[in-house]
């Protein structure tokens, strides 16, 4: 335990402190967001504020969980290192994305089909790895039954489907908080309370794993614990950035840090066996009023909630 709250520290710490001095230098470079013409004009008051803001939290993400490895001496385990490899592998086609509409000076920035390649490349270098590496019990990151809270054994599935599934998992989800980032402070905010989740959760799974003792209704997954530190070190870093970014943001995280975000939480989706929760969560909050509607303008934002029964709020969008 004493892990999960140096990683959550540290990370917290990092973000709070390393955003700052990121703002100037990316500011001295000109690496600002850009608008696009055809937009609403309330969203061109949001040009030139920097972005690329998701490399300061997977930096922060690194150096919590790995100064909390180094403080109490303990290895890191198979399944935190692959969720950090497509943590920071999704992180980096979100750079290109970001440094292609910054160095171009345009809004698009990878063409659609060769992000989405990007994301099965790293995606299935993911899968194959979560399925095939077995502890000395047996256990893998990734079972081949999809999950709500533990296995379904109906819906075991064969590995071709499974890794298909996992692809599925990672693309949606990583686009979706990709979409989910239009305005100040929300995929940021929402994310610390999924990683907050999955951090309780963790913990709850350790401590009921069927490894230290098999009990009717145990836990069947590997890692919980270290996953709980990198939970810890995820909340902790978006935690610090929101900071920055909530309302009016002096930066973005760009797509380095959605996409990175959304591939962290489908690998943990599959590593509790929260699966189909997760999917539910995305689901509900893409249909919000306040993550739909509200993405184009201000007045319009007013006029739906007030109709749907959501209290009105004025909200400026980022993007």
């Amino acid at each position: 335990m004493l892990a999960v709250l140096i990683a959550g520290v540290i990370a917290l710490v990092a973000t709070l402190i390393g955003t700052k001095f990121a703002i100037s230098a990316l500011v001295a470079k000109g690496y600002g967001q850009l608008i696009r013409d055809d937009g609403p004009t309330s969203h061109h008051t949001k040009r030139g504020t920097p972005t690329m803001g998701g490399l300061v939290i997977m930096f922060a993400v690194v150096l919590g969980y790995g100064s909390a490895k180094l403080i109490t001496g303990y290895q890191p385990s198979a399944s935190a290192l692959l969720l950090l490899f497509l943590f920071l592998g999704l992180g980096f086609i979100g750079f290109l994305d970001d440094w292609i509409k910054i160095s171009k000076q345009r809004s698009l920035g990878l063409r659609s089909k060769a992000k989405l390649i990007g994301q099965v490349v790293v995606g299935l270098v993911f899968a194959v790895l979560a399925i095939g590496l077995e502890d000395e019990n047996g256990n893998t990151p990734i079972t081949h039954a999809i999950s709500f809270t533990r296995d379904i054994p109906a819906f075991t599935l064969p590995t071709v489907v499974l890794v298909l599934w996992v692809l599925f998992m990672i693309a949606a989800t990583s686009n979706g908080v990709n979409l989910t980032d239009g305005l100040d402070g929300l995929a940021t905010g929402a994310s610390v309370m999924v990683f907050a989740a999955y951090l309780i959760i963790n913990i709850w799974q350790s401590n009921q794993n069927c490894a230290r003792e098999i009990v009717p209704k145990c836990y069947d997954v590997r890692d919980p614990l270290d996953l709980a530190v990198l939970a810890a070190a995820l909340a902790g870093a978006c935690f610090g950035f929101l900071w920055w970014n909530t309302s009016p943001a002096k930066i973005f995280m760009g797509d380095t840090g959605s996409l990175s975000l959304g591939g962290a939480m489908a690998g943990f989706a599959l590593m509790t066996r929260t699966e189909l929760p997760l999917g539910s969560w995305a689901a509900f909050s893409s249909s919000s009023p306040s993550q739909s509607s509200c993405r184009s303008d201000t007045s319009s934002c007013r006029a739906e909630n007030a109709s749907s029964g959501w209290p009105s709020f004025s909200i400026t969008s980022n993007s």
